[in-house]
């Protein structure tokens, strides 16, 4: 471009990702007098590129910081880049932004040391003592960029959570894991922000898909739930490659606990798969069990106090609620509502009674009830078929889960036994209830905290088998040894009964005539006592209710019950008794003020001695 006095002529602004490969000989480009030599002065022309205007090609005199117009005459093989001093006044200006591949993230591997752009979305930002870090998601995969403007200053600050971008820099390994290093972050314009959302869309529902495989055992209920479970996988996966956070909540037992786990080694082996830091499975996904086999107020409480801290701390995305073996009655729905505030996603893998008032909450729920079956498929099992469904790879080291769930629920389903056969040279149905104390007992002294490496030692997920066997027989050990303290203190207090339709109840006061605050905790108390009571009664119908101040926990064998329907008529017909409750049909729980105890009780006996016999 030699002429200098047309209309035409062109003045390139470079853009500050750009480097030398940007440059042209011959273009005239904007620049800012960096400094002077006895030879000339050097010239900037953006922040990473500078050149000489040897003194025979100044035209004027000028001082640091002057805004200058050069051409380049020369770029020299050492890369030194010889200018001139141009003068114009009227010309037009165009940007040159870096020159670079747009690639999709999955491919950055083999573009290290090379600079690039990606386009997607925005789904993290989280400013360090450093640089700002981006999480940017595309349908591929997620990525880590790296913007530095000074130490601990927010670069690109009008870009946001959910903005789609363009991010153009080079492709760096950083403590062993891949990094681009920000030259330059846009974000996109509407039409063109439409297009890459409506792609990442698009493929990320493909890739989301689960893989067809079929079940572990053969289950016509299950089959049947299989659409439903594919469902639950697909918003799984589809949050995980979106860097959504995942909070899996579950009940704090053996069934809840290996319902869980299943599904935890899926999603966290996933996201390692899908990039991101070292540490993403961490701050991604939070596993934490409940005390109640419902979602608490206090349960929601807490776990929006998390997200809402990681929101504005870190940058991150609300995050999906899972709920697995808890989260499908009416119990749970006064945190539902709590959460439906901010907008939160629930799934729900059950097998409590469902209340037909949970769905409008739920983005999916699967549930035996829902098709026919009952709580004897466990959570434990459904959890560990979409665990699979969410990651196959994990199949090896979780197929024994739905077995211990099923003897530690004290399932009767004929699945029970299926999952028992397909892992019994390794797990014996022995080994399989000795898991499941474990798990019970030391969740007791875990409390609120997930133990996430000790459950899984138990679970032998770690494959340290003589670590898992010697964990497990001194659990099961301590918990045998304070079961047997537990029923000689109790045992003697039972109270008999012979109900009109000939079922044996039993009561014990679990307030003043078992240990308080140590293990067993009161359901499983009452538990152990009516286990022991069915074998003292072998063939006759058994009721034990254990009971407190202001609560009662219901076991039943061969009485045909309904807890939730009984609760929800009791709270009805006794204004003041404050009843609440629920869990299975003849396993469960309710709650009442303390000074309405004997009147509670005695409508709860009323409606069991009217319940019918099992044949």
């Amino acid at each position: 471009m030699k002429n200098t006095d047309s209309d035409d002529v062109m003045v390139y602004r470079l853009g500050s990702g750009c480097d030398l490969a940007d440059i042209e000989e011959g273009n005239i480009y904007q620049g800012k007098v960096q400094g002077f030599a006895n030879f000339g002065m050097f010239v900037q022309i953006n922040d990473r590129i500078k050149g000489l205007v040897h003194k025979t090609n100044m035209k004027a005199e000028h001082k640091e910081r002057d805004s200058i117009l050069v051409r380049v005459r020369q770029i020299r093989p050492n890369g030194n880049i010889d200018l001139e001093e141009v003068q114009i006044q009227v010309y037009q200006v165009t940007n040159v932004e870096r020159k670079s591949t747009t690639v999709r993230i999955s491919d950055l591997s083999g573009k290290v040391g090379r600079t690039v752009a990606i386009e997607g979305e925005i789904a993290q930002v989280k400013q360090t003592s450093g640089p700002t870090i981006f999480t940017i998601v595309d349908e591929t995969g997620t990525q880590n960029a790296a913007a530095f403007i000074e130490a601990g200053v927010r670069a690109y600050p009008e870009a946001e959570l959910g903005n789609m971008v363009k991010v153009i820099g080079e492709v760096m390994m950083r403590n062993g894991q891949l990094q681009i290093e920000v030259d330059a972050l846009t974000i996109l314009n509407d039409e063109e922000a439409t297009a890459v959302r409506v792609r990442i869309e698009k493929a990320l529902d493909l890739r989301a898909e689960p893989a067809e495989i079929p079940l572990l055992v053969k289950s016509d209920v299950m089959e049947k739930l299989c659409p439903e479970m594919r469902k639950v996988a697909k918003i799984i996966r589809k949050a995980i490659f979106t860097s959504q956070p995942i909070i899996l909540r579950h009940h704090a037992d053996a069934d809840g606990i290996c319902s869980a786990v299943a599904i935890e080694q899926a999603v966290v082996a996933l996201i390692k798969e899908s990039g991101g830091d070292f540490d993403a499975d961490y701050f991604l996904f939070k596993r934490a069990p409940s005390k109640a086999p419902f979602y608490e107020i206090e349960d929601i409480t807490r776990d929006l106090d998390f997200a809402l801290k990681d929101h504005a701390r870190y940058g991150q995305k609300m995050p999906l609620v899972l709920l697995t073996d808890n989260g499908s009655t009416e119990e749970d729905e006064p945190a539902y509502k709590i959460a439906s505030v901010y907008d939160i996603d629930f799934v729900v893998i059950d097998h409590h009674h469902p209340d037909g008032t949970i769905d409008k909450y739920l983005k999916a729920h699967v549930n035996p009830y829902h098709v026919g079956g009952d709580f004897g498929i466990t959570a434990g099992m459904l959890g560990t078929e979409v665990a699979r469904l969410i990651n196959p790879k994990v199949e090896s080291i979780i197929r024994h889960l739905p077995a211990v769930a099923g003897v530690g629920d004290r399932s009767e389903a004929p699945e029970r036994a299926l999952f028992l056969d397909l892992v019994r040279d390794q797990y014996p149905e022995a080994a399989c209830k000795d898991i499941a104390l474990a798990l019970d007992y030391e969740q007791f002294w875990l409390r609120f905290n997930d133990g996430r490496e000790i459950v899984k030692d138990i679970l032998n997920i770690t494959g340290n088998t003589a670590r898992h066997q010697k964990l497990v027989s001194l659990l099961v050990d301590g918990a045998n040894t304070m079961i047997e303290d537990q029923m000689n203190a109790c045992m003697p207090h039972v109270v008999p009964r012979v109900l009109r339709n000939e079922a044996h109840l039993f009561l014990i006061d679990v307030e003043i005539h078992a240990h308080k605050f140590t293990f067993p905790p009161p359901g499983k108390t009452s538990g152990e006592v009516h286990d022991r009571l069915c074998k003292q009664n072998a063939g006759q119908p058994v009721v034990t209710i254990g009971f407190g101040p202001d609560f009662a926990v219901l076991r039943s064998r061969g009485v045909l019950m309904n807890i939730p329907r009984m609760v929800r008529e009791l709270r009805n017909e006794i204004p003041g008794g404050g009843i609440s409750g629920g869990g299975h049909l003849v396993v469960g729980s309710i709650k009442f003020v303390e000074g309405m105890r004997d009147v509670v009780l005695e409508a709860l006996i009323s409606k069991i001695a009217d319940a019918q016999i099992q044949k």
